[in-house]
Order: structure tokens, then sequence, then C-alpha cells
């Protein structure tokens, strides 16, 4: 039998240059941006055997994520709207909410749990997160679950 896998949850700025950039390669080949390997690793600058290397053991955050069930914790102050404004980027974004928890609001802020299904995100992760922080009223939103 085989050995199973450990995995790790490591910051990008940690990682040797190369596993960015066969995440990178990847990416490229992933959207059509390039349609060969060879293509792929010479814009990001490492070799092909250097991609075929480490290819199946480099995938992204939001990649492991991708198709999942994944629970958002956000904090909202308590105005009209704001749990509307997050739900249009769900919405936006390809997110399928499957179950919304909202708080009562105390000292003027409110708790809201959002579950979704990601597999039809047409955005990172990374991305969705960042859009519902930028709104207005939105004071915390982060992974809780996924």
């Amino acid at each position: 039998m085989g050995k199973t896998p450990n995995y790790y949850i490591v910051e990008a700025g940690a990682l040797p240059e190369v596993f960015r950039k066969v995440a990178e390669a990847k990416r490229l080949l992933e959207t059509g941006e390039v349609d060969t390997v060879n293509l792929a690793a010479r814009r990001v600058g490492i070799s092909r055997s250097a991609f075929y290397k480490y290819k199946d053991a480099v995938h992204p955050f939001n990649d492991m994520l991708h198709g999942r069930i994944v629970t958002f914790q956000i904090l909202l102050k308590d105005e009209p709207g704001g749990l509307s404004s997050v739900l249009a980027v769900f919405a936006q974004t390809g997110g399928n909410i499957l179950t919304i928890n909202q708080g009562i609001p105390v000292n003027g802020c409110a708790a809201v749990t959002v579950g979704a299904e990601t597999s039809g995100l047409q955005t990172s992760m990374e991305e969705l997160l960042e859009r519902v922080r930028e709104l207005e009223g939105v004071l915390r939103c982060e992974i809780m679950a996924g």
C-alpha cells in the first residue's frame, strides 16, 4: 500500500520560488493563456522538467476549496442592505449559497455565517473574499471551514 500523503497550508512567500512558478504555469494552462507546457514553463521561468516534477504536488489553496462547501464568517455593521450586498457578490461570482445564519445585532454589529458550494465560482477564492471585504459595512470576512 502507498503511503498516505501529508499536506500543509503554507503562505506563498515562504515557499521556494519554483513551487509558486509551477502553480502559475498550471494556471496559465488551465485558463488557456498558453496551450503547451513548454510555453507555460518558459513564461514563468522554469524548466519543463521542474514543471513535471512538481505539477501533481503543488495546488493553490483556492483550488483545494474549489468544488467544496465552504463556510464564511462575516461581521457586518448593523445597517440596511449590508447582507444584501454580500449576497450580491456571491451571486456575481458564481457562489451557490446553501445556508445563511445571521445573529441578532449586538453593539451595532451582526455576525453572519454563509455556507456556499464553490464549484461554480468564476473567480478565485481570494478575489471573492476581497470583494466582500471591500463592501461598505463589512468589518471582517474570512473562511471559517471548508
